[in-house]
């Protein structure tokens, strides 16, 4: 293998996060020899496109492992449980976008704006934190860093896309139905997501919370390094198909005004301020396009106290909210040589 250079491979190359991922390898300039598009044999033999280059797609197996450095998965857990022991034992760095071994002891949980270090250490598998933790973390951790987190409260509001290629043809197939005045078909949302705001993500656990919200409490403590961290989540799916929402409410463990928290966020790389409520500029899920900077807005001093902040946070969940956060994760390794 060339110096620097990589064999490279993509599981689930034809889903959403797949397609995207593609995109941003070419865009990102990511240097490799070989890329190898892996899926499900219903998708092998099919071709992707990019920028005038045509990949066929290979059904996986345990052969597609042999001669690749690093492999970006995004197949669901199911799979990644299936093929991650089998590309760690090839000696493959296994970046891998389900919830899987996110929260295992041994499996570093990385945002590369936040903890990249923790790379350092890692054992071939790395996990790629859910895409509302993302960008949650990006904002926490700068302001963590300066003030010091006492306490989170954050309610998400969710594109459909968070739920794959699926997510999305149901939004688009009920709101034709509706114009055509036709019956919708409710087949992967609890309900009709067309024109309606869903207060349910995942399955309820005991707890009463759902595994989304409580994989936003569980990796924000592992990210951050609190495991004490008192944090609490409402994950709502709304029928908005890219761009994730969240209103969050941070408690310091000192006053912090509006001011400093700019201050310190104008200066955190990947990071774009949109605050100006006298022209009522704040960031929506439409300022994502061709953006992949998180987005943050209606920074204000909570009613709660003086400790107390309140801000928006809208981030693209496809691309830095999973696809670009995988790449950036295998990039900082490429030129770390942690391979």
């Amino acid at each position: 293998m060339p110096e620097n250079r990589i064999s490279l491979a993509i599981l689930g190359a034809t889903g959403a996060v797949g397609r995207e991922m593609l995109k941003i390898v070419h865009q990102l300039k990511i240097p490799y020899n070989t890329l190898r598009l892996l899926a499900s044999s219903s998708s092998a033999g099919s071709y992707l496109e990019y920028e005038g280059k045509r990949f066929q797609v290979e059904e996986v197996n345990s052969k597609c492992f042999a001669d690749i450095d690093i492999c970006l998965a995004s197949a669901g857990s199911a799979i990644s449980k299936i093929w991650a022991p089998v590309a760690q034992k090839n000696g493959v760095v296994f970046i891998d976008n389900s919830s899987a071994f996110r929260l295992d002891d041994d499996v570093p949980l990385v945002v590369p704006e936040v903890n990249p270090l923790s790379l350092h250490n890692h054992q071939q598998i790395v996990g790629n934190p859910n895409c509302s933790t993302i960008q949650l973390v990006q904002v926490l951790h700068p302001l963590h860093e300066a003030f010091t987190l006492k306490r989170i409260i954050v309610n998400t509001y969710q594109a459909v896309s968070g739920a794959g290629k699926k997510g999305i043809l149901e939004l688009e197939n009920q709101l034709k139905a509706q114009i055509e005045d036709l019956p919708l078909e409710i087949r992967h949302f609890p309900y009709q997501i067309a024109g309606n705001v869903i207060p349910q993500i995942d399955v309820f656990k005991d707890n009463g919370y759902t595994g989304e919200e409580m994989k936003i409490i569980q990796e924000t403590r592992k990210i951050l390094s609190i495991s004490d961290l008192p944090i609490t989540a409402t994950a709502v799916r709304v029928p908005v198909v890219y761009g994730h929402s969240e209103s969050v409410q941070i408690q310091f463990q000192k006053s912090v005004t509006p001011d400093q928290v700019r201050e310190i966020l104008n200066n955190t790389p990947n990071i774009q301020i949109m605050d100006n409520p006298e022209i009522s500029l704040y960031p929506t899920a439409l300022d994502l396009e061709d953006n992949d900077n998180t987005l943050v807005g209606r920074i204000r001093q909570d009613l709660l106290g003086d400790d107390w902040i309140s801000l928006w946070i809208v981030s693209n969940n496809l691309r830095k909210g999973a696809a670009l956060n995988a790449i950036q994760i295998a990039d900082y390794m490429i030129k770390n040589k942690l391979l």
